[in-house]
């Protein structure tokens, strides 16, 4: 059979979403719009160590942006639910730009403690909300489950794809430039992709105000609770594996392999994303995202056990392939059991997960490393495969409960 004809069943499964009006555009905007998550972390440790020549300042500034951003996304998603997110992106996008413009301005002429703290926490409370509001407007504008499954599939690629191209540009831009252009690149994206997005009216979500003597709609909180725990065990099999893999290379003499390991681990993720958007699926979402997170603590065992950096970065392949299908099917999951009033405000719990996994994970695995090596600290990885399969096995839709408890 000519591959033209093997792949045409996969392109016209994305034909189909994208032929949808407006599809393209806000997914593209959406795209560019979230440059900054995978690039201002690393953009302020380049900025703040090289100014300054202070590693343990460099981290102090950039935990003062991760924990803005862990702290507001949910209130971004409320408000987003309530008011639009046109209007809500606007001035996220305002605050944003200027306190992130002004971090960079603090560091490099040297303000006084704590500016550079104060500005960077802010920024990361400002950061748009855009990969939830993407999904939302997928949902939005798509009524058929297997469309829904690729748009969301899509936007799983996008996430990759901006946490494969972003580090790497950030990196690239601020040892090869001046220490500030990384940072500057992803303000503008953030920013011109932000309010690019904002201006599509056409498939913006309606805005959920509620009506004088209405509550608001329940949320299903013995699904969203599990999944929340899930996503911050999550978060921290992300930041360990980084650390392990970086700390593993290290030992092996060859530190600037991590990248590449890392990388195959994201590609794997980036191919089984594309893969599994264009599928046909029969299983629950529930279904496919706990047997996701079941491979992704079963591949991680590995991990510990291979000797030599190849056969562990075919194992990162491997393992990456159950990360975007299991994400995949998590959105999928919010997407049919949470009301349309609350959606933003859900998938921003979840984000908000992964994203406060992610430092303690990074954590533990150093811990493990200095003390064991690179090898034994991808245990942690592991170990939060692990506890991430078990939060999945205690979520409950609310057709398993027939009730849900009302936030």
């Amino acid at each position: 059979m000519p591959p033209s004809l093997e792949f045409d069943p996969m392109l016209t499964s994305y034909r189909r979403v994208f032929a949808h009006p407006g599809a393209a555009a806000f997914s593209a905007t959406g795209l560019v719009a979230r440059l900054p998550i995978s690039m201002m972390t690393l953009g302020i440790v380049l900025l703040v160590s090289a100014l300054t020549g202070s590693y343990a300042l460099a981290g102090q500034v950039s935990a003062a942006y991760v924990v803005g951003n862990a702290l507001f996304a949910v209130p971004h998603g409320r408000l987003a639910d309530r008011f639009g997110q046109r209007r809500v992106l606007r001035v996220d996008t305002v605050v944003f730009g200027l306190a992130s413009s002004l971090t960079v301005v603090a560091v490099s002429a040297d303000w006084s403690l704590p500016w550079p703290h104060l500005l960077a926490l802010l920024a990361g409370m400002s950061v748009p909300q855009v990969g939830t509001m993407v999904r939302a407007r997928w949902a939005h504008l798509l009524t058929d489950d297997q469309e829904r499954h690729t748009a969301f599939s899509v936007e799983g690629v996008a996430d990759e794809v901006v946490f494969v191209t972003g580090p790497a540009l950030v990196t690239l831009l601020a040892t090869s430039f001046a220490p500030q252009s990384g940072l500057v690149v992803a303000i503008v994206a953030g920013t011109v992709g932000s309010l690019a997005l904002a201006a599509q009216r056409r498939t913006e979500p309606p805005p959920h105000r509620p009506v004088a003597g209405t509550t608001r709609p329940p949320m299903p909180w013995l699904l969203l609770v599990p999944l929340a725990l899930g996503a911050v065990a999550l978060g921290s099999l992300f930041g360990a594996l980084e650390v392990a893999t970086v700390a593993l290379a290290e030992d092996e003499g060859t530190k600037a392999v991590a990248g590449l390991m890392l990388a195959a681990f994201s590609l794997g993720s980036l191919v089984a994303g594309v893969v599994a958007g264009a599928t046909p699926t029969r299983r629950p979402p529930l279904t496919r995202a706990r047997i996701g997170m079941t491979v992704l603590a079963v591949g991680t065992v590995a991990l510990p056990l291979l000797p030599g950096l190849l056969l562990v970065t075919v194992a990162l392949f491997l393992t990456g392939l159950a990360l975007a299908p299991t994400l995949i099917s998590l959105f999928s999951l919010i997407e049919a059991a949470v009301p349309a009033a609350r959606l933003n405000e859900a998938m921003g719990v979840v984000q908000t997960g992964v994203g406060a996994g992610i430092a303690p994970g990074a954590w533990g695995a150093g811990v493990v490393a200095d003390a064991a090596g690179g090898s034994t600290a991808f245990w942690v990885c592991t170990v939060s495969a692990v506890l991430a399969a078990v939060s999945g096995l205690a979520v409950r839709t609310p057709a398993d409960t027939r009730t849900s408890l009302v936030g």
